[in-house]
């Protein structure tokens, strides 16, 4: 056994932690070792695998094959990577679950209605009508045997903003415990996937905020693998009529969730984790957790507008 050997195997796991900003949001990759260049090699690894997800599920990146498919929209289809193809029809299977409630076409909606906490009017129905004809997941036509993806009317568009962190948070976990990292965390603005435990604790501690006042948790738990993922209407939104909508629009109707606070949602798959959050935004409490106490493997809590707090039946068994 040589000196450098000993000296990693009496030295403690340490965290290391990597701020950075990513995918236009703030991301903090955290792996945990013994060998510090074994942490930051993880580390690097997670940013550029990131980086490359960003790269290929951007509708803002001219050269990508996302924006590709929406230049094409109602023209002809787009041959595009099996990786791309496959996020596209885990999508609109989780579109089926969720009855229309989550929708990658529903990214259209950003350019009808401004989330700037601001004052606005509402949109004209000849608007609304308008964008209720171009959100349909239905309208997506797969190719399984070319990978191609076509959407079907002129004006279309697909964006990843409601499950695109979620799936890079898992590749940047996948890629990072290829490489040996057997304990971790990604969070990505507050979206977290963490995998094994931190030094000196049985899991990783999450505190979720709560919505009407930051600095006091609405939730804490203790969390040794999983995702957990938040979405709310305090961080992006919009004021009608001296109400507050949320960012994220109802993809069956055109119009902002007003229903719904906040809801957090935990489960083992970030990206899954990401686009139920979603939707639950969308279908409100009573449906949402309904939904939830449906499938397997995945909780959830949610706030309304009148701030009631609603949990799915196994949620407190996360030790909250």
């Amino acid at each position: 056994m040589n000196v450098q050997t000993i000296i990693q195997t009496n030295t403690k796991p340490k965290a290391h932690h990597h701020p950075i900003k990513l995918m236009g949001c703030g991301f903090v990759l955290t792996a945990v070792d013994r060998n510090p260049q074994k942490a930051w090699d993880a580390i690097r690894a997670g940013v550029q695998e990131i980086e490359r997800i960003e790269t290929l599920i951007s509708s803002w990146k001219e050269g990508s094959e996302t924006s590709e498919i929406n230049r094409q929209a109602g023209i002809r289809s787009v041959e595009v990577s099996p990786e791309l193809f496959d996020l596209i029809a885990r999508s609109i299977k989780i579109s089926v679950c969720t009855a229309g409630a989550f929708d990658i076409c529903g990214t259209l909606s950003r350019y009808y209605w401004k989330f700037d906490k601001q004052e606005h009017k509402v949109l004209s129905s000849d608007k609304i009508q308008e964008l209720r004809g171009l959100i349909d997941y239905r309208y997506i036509e797969l190719n399984p045997s070319r990978s191609s993806v076509f959407l079907k009317k002129k004006g279309m568009k697909i964006g990843f903003g409601g499950i695109g962190k979620g799936y890079a948070a898992y590749r940047a976990q996948q890629v990072m415990q290829s490489l040996g990292i057997e304990s971790g965390l990604i969070n990505a603005s507050g979206d977290l996937m963490c995998w094994g435990k931190p030094p000196d604790e049985a899991g990783w501690t999450v505190n979720i905020p709560h919505p009407q006042n930051r600095n006091q948790n609405l939730l804490s738990c203790s969390l040794p693998y999983g995702a957990v993922v938040t979405s709310g209407n305090y961080e992006n939104y919009t004021i009608i009529d001296g109400k507050r909508y949320s960012h994220i629009v109802d993809p069956r109707t055109g119009f902002p969730v007003v229903g719904i606070k906040h809801v957090t949602v935990v489960c083992p798959n970030p990206e899954f984790a990401d686009a139920m959050a979603t939707a639950i935004s969308v279908l409100g409490a009573e449906d949402g957790i309904n939904l939830i106490n449906r499938l397997n493997g995945i909780e959830c809590v949610v706030i309304d507008k009148d701030d009631n707090i609603h949990y799915s039946k196994q949620f407190k068994n996360f030790g909250l």
